[in-house]
């Protein structure tokens, strides 16, 4: 084997294969082949859940699944890069804020370590509704890895140990279900962990490649080897596997940056934090480090691409990136007359490192400085790193149930990039879901699911199990049906207490959650106690220039829900009426939600209908193990294929699948309606 790979290695790079630098790579630091372990293996450490990977799903599927009292395991290459933040330094955005907001209702992990590392918090697309309000935070690197594994590294019930797994320990399924069951793994080094259920977050290292120009280097990171063995072995045991492409830009020595040349942006006064357990983020305004914009011509970026575009292998191999946070160079190229904005943002209070936002590339070294020196405020750069592309496998998201376990294999669950997503709070959305799973198989307990009609953690699942990712998945507001009602402010009223039911939710959040939940109701029953005419409401805001109806009487509840009435207004004048109002207000958070509450309570009030029927198409559900070739379901070959490789688990999902005709839908009915143990159970609205 030895002899081989020198040949390979001695060989024409013409006549390298596109896995080649990667295969020599492995067999040159293992010199053996993995073949798929038996469950008879040596007899090794046993733990309720394995979690496989230290990135963001991984941190939040081991805390889940520790939190859910289970003995947990958190294997990953090395102890030092657990919570590494490999791309962007800053956590939120629209969409993502919302992601941030449901993991932290859920106990997760991630929003509070933002809140103690933030150098700057600000709310995005205020100039819409509160409810596509993007929560972001602009991230201290050292410090989020070093608040986070302080955690991590305490965190009762969870052992953290440094290993490459390379193979899963299988075994023979039962009489009801005979498929290959998942117990365990084994390590590079032979060792073997077993287990009742384990969680593989392999994020962008299977099989990895980093590309800078036409230079390949085995890695899944700048500095981290690729997952070959893992790799293989999922492919052995038949899952369906494809591959794409992600970047990241060039980092930048902030002391040769003329800032001057650039406009600057402050964070938000006063800031907000990322999570319910915290009234304000560890900064005051004016201490948060701001970010700057610069931009650079389209025609003076899409030359110096097209010159080099055979120098960049990775631009020129057909593999899918991601369409929304695209390299520099796909965007030249697909809006070439366009300038594309560059966001300057610092790494941390003591980092020289600017990260370009915007700039991501994967062209030649000399040739990303030669473009770099193009932007107003660089033209003197200097650089620390250069930008670069990874080429990944991952799975086909259409194998996984609900609860994020395999179908194909019992007792295994993915989360994260391996999943076919892109960004940190994807990655961690599926990690504490499927943590929290792994956890609920593993002491038999019933699964946790959020539906569409729940949460943005709930559409990110569905998207990606109904639809696969033909290209890396992100998430924004759009994507959402029900945007109005699953808003950031409301995470914790739509899943906190489902987190409490499944075992999830410490007694901390749980006591926070009660007494805010308590005062809101509270604050809520008190406005709608008091009503007046419009013109007794104008006399007492002293408000004569808002628009309210003098002769039809309001609550204050209502009145609240006026864009030019404030909580404070409304508390002033009922101060002497309703002392206790004025005292529940006082509360900064209190007065922000009530006032948001108010402002959507007549849209919630119709959605609520739709959400209902919506539920009760979700409450249809189909069999993981149906025959989709029964002759009296008569359905055509190609939407029996769809439904096949998707395996939707209810009537409402297979709505959602590209090319599913009501016709067909009809016939699925009536197979429902006559099969009544397969209606679950639908979930309360709160």
């Amino acid at each position: 084997m030895l002899r081989h790979c020198v040949r390979e290695l001695h060989s024409p790079k013409k006549s390298w294969t596109r896995g080649t630098p990667v295969r020599v790579w492995y067999t040159l630091r293992t010199l053996r082949l993995f073949a798929s372990t038996s469950i008879s293996s040596p007899v090794g450490e046993h733990f309720d859940v394995i979690v496989i990977g230290g990135g963001h799903a991984g941190t939040e599927a081991a805390c889940a699944s520790s939190r859910m009292g289970c003995r947990t395991l958190l294997l990953t290459h090395k102890l030092e890069t657990i919570g590494e933040m490999s791309c962007n330094p800053s956590f939120g955005g629209i969409g993502k804020g919302h992601l941030m907001k449901e993991i932290d209702a859920l106990d997760g992990v991630c929003g509070r370590i933002c809140d103690v590392s933030g150098v700057q918090y600000k709310v995005l697309n205020r100039g819409k509704g509160p409810a596509v309000w993007g929560y972001r935070a602009q991230i201290d690197r050292k410090l989020y890895k070093q608040n986070l594994q302080k955690e991590i590294f305490s965190y009762p019930n969870l052992t953290v140990r440094a290993a490459a797994v390379d193979d899963l320990l299988t075994k023979p399924g039962s009489t009801d279900n005979p498929a290959t069951v998942c117990g365990g793994v084994v390590t590079s080094d032979g060792t073997t962990y077993h287990s009742k259920s384990v969680v593989l977050t392999a994020g962008t290292f299977l099989r990895a490649e980093i590309n800078i120009g036409l230079q390949i280097t085995p890695a899944g990171r700048i500095g981290d080897g690729p997952a070959v063995a893992l790799a293989e072995t999922i492919e052995r045991a038949g899952f369906a596997m494809g591959r794409l492409r992600t970047g990241t830009p060039p980092r930048l020595d902030k002391r040769t940056i003329d800032f001057t040349k650039t406009s600057v942006w402050p964070g938000d006064d006063p800031p907000l934090a990322f999570s319910f357990m915290n009234e304000r983020p560890w900064l005051k305004a004016e201490e948060q480090m701001p970010c700057h914009l610069s931009s650079i011509q389209g025609k003076e970026v899409v030359k110096i691409v097209k010159d080099t575009l055979h120098l960049n292998r990775h631009v020129k191999e057909e593999l899918t990136g991601p369409r929304f946070c695209p390299s520099l160079e796909s965007k030249s190229l697909r809006f070439g007359h366009l300038a594309h904005r560059i966001w300057l943002e610092p790494e941390g209070f003591d980092s020289d490192v600017i990260y370009p936002n915007g700039l991501s590339m994967t062209m030649p070294v000399e040739y990303q400085m030669k473009l770099l020196r193009l932007v107003p405020g660089l033209e003197n750069v200097e650089i620390f790193r250069s930008g670069y592309g990874v080429f990944y496998d991952f799975i086909d998201p259409r194998e996984l149930k609900p609860t994020l376990e395999t179908r194909r294999m019992p007792n295994l669950f993915f989360a994260g990039q391996i999943n076919g997503t892109t960004g940190y709070e994807e990655a961690a959305a599926q990690g504490i879901i499927a943590g929290i799973n792994g956890a609920a198989k593993a002491l038999s307990k019933p699964p946790i699911t959020i539906n569409r009609t729940e949460g943005y953690i709930g559409v990110l699942i569905d998207d990606l199990i109904t639809n696969g990712a033909s290209e890396p998945y992100r998430m924004f507001t759009a994507r959402a049906e029900y945007r109005l009602t699953l808003r950031p402010d409301n995470a914790d009223l739509r899943l906190t207490e489902k987190g409490v039911t499944v075992g999830c939710v410490g007694q901390a959040r749980q006591d926070r959650f009660r007494k805010m939940k308590t005062d809101l109701e509270r604050a809520t029953e008190l406005l709608s106690s008091v009503k007046l005419t419009g013109s007794a409401w104008k006399e007492r805001l002293h408000a004569g220039s808002v628009n309210i109806s003098s002769e039809e009487a309001k609550t204050a509840y209502k009145v609240l829900n006026h864009p030019d009435v404030s909580i404070k207004q409304l508390t002033a004048a009922l101060r002497v009426d309703i002392p206790e109002l004025y005292d529940l207000a006082q509360q900064p958070w209190l007065a922000d939600r009530l006032k948001i509450q108010a402002t959507y309570s007549a849209i919630v009030k119709e959605q609520r209908l739709e959400i209902s029927e919506m539920r009760q198409d979700e409450s249809l559900g189909l069999p993981d193990d149906m025959d989709y070739d029964l002759v009296n379901l008569n359905l055509s070959d190609e939407i029996r294929g769809k439904l096949k490789s998707t395996r939707p688990s209810t009537l409402a999902a297979a709505s959602r699948i590209e090319g599913i005709t009501p016709d067909a839908l009809v016939r699925l009915l009536r197979y429902v309606r006559k099969t009544p143990r397969h209606v679950t159970e639908a979930v309360a609205f709160v």
